[in-house]
């Protein structure tokens, strides 16, 4: 697709009935996120998810999907330890949810996990710039690649995940125009989420897109959908009518 200018459609989902839709919506990348901690188990952050975890919810969305590529967030020391650790936690995620591929976090240090992966017959997403998994490391959730040196370091980390075997690179919270020379200097694909039009693809939270939260989208998202206000109606004319006694009615008694 990035030969041919083909630009990349990829979202998150978390349980079937979202990869039905998803698939139904012909979206090419269906990315099973750590960002479940926070959007769907009430975390603060996605430090406490747990390999457990994202195998839950893959193993729902597999069962969704047809033909979108199904990638699923490596957790936060899942990997971190080396080559050995990510190789034991990667297959089992795929083995265990029939995913296709993993995603970690990480540029140059991660490498060698990368090319083991590789080594092993796994496919395997980069992610570069804001790195949620190291939010702490990183000061908070800020934007990253704006100073010179900054910049340098992640389109070396880049080169480097290209060359030890990565399929793509996701590039979060990255200046446009940095985010443009990176996609020009890979013959990876990249995929944006709040780093301009000009990756080859973009990616977003399942809950952003369609206004599924009671807070406002990220300033780096769009709200395509407001369903938390119609689920906040439906629920209170459910219970209205429960309380009225007009539900259940007939039509949704069983016959005598």
């Amino acid at each position: 697709m990035k030969a041919k200018g083909e630009r990349i459609t990829c979202a998150t989902a978390y349980d079937w009935p979202g990869a039905l839709a998803l698939e139904e919506a012909g979206i090419d990348l269906c990315l099973v996120g750590d960002s479940l901690g926070m959007v769907v188990l009430g975390y603060e952050s996605t430090l406490p998810v747990t390999v457990e975890e994202m195998i839950h919810h893959a193993r729902a969305v597999k069962r969704g999907l047809k033909r979108a590529l199904l990638v699923v967030d490596m957790p936060f020391m899942s990997y971190q330890a080396g080559p050995a650790q990510a190789l034991l936690n990667a297959g089992r995620i795929l083995k265990e949810s029939g995913a296709e591929a993993v995603k970690l976090e990480g540029g140059a240090g991660i490498a060698p996990s990368v090319r083991a992966l590789r080594e092993a017959g796994i496919a395997v997403m980069g992610h570069l710039g804001l790195t949620p998994q190291s939010v702490h490391a990183l000061g908070g959730y800020r934007i990253q690649g704006r100073i010179r040196a900054e910049a340098k370091a992640m389109l070396a980390d880049a080169k480097a995940l290209q060359a030890a075997g990565a399929f793509a690179v996701v590039l979060e919270g990255v200046p446009a125009a940095l985010a443009k020379s990176l996609t020009k200097a890979l013959r990876i694909p990249t995929i944006g989420i709040g780093a301009g039009a000009a990756c080859d693809g973009q990616v977003q939270v399942w809950h952003d897109l369609l206004g599924a939260l009671p807070q406002p989208a990220p300033r780096h998202a769009r709200a395509f959908a407001s369903q938390f206000p119609g689920q906040v109606a439906a629920l209170k004319a459910y219970a209205d009518a429960v309380r009225k006694g007009s539900f259940p009615a007939a039509a949704e008694t069983p016959a005598p």
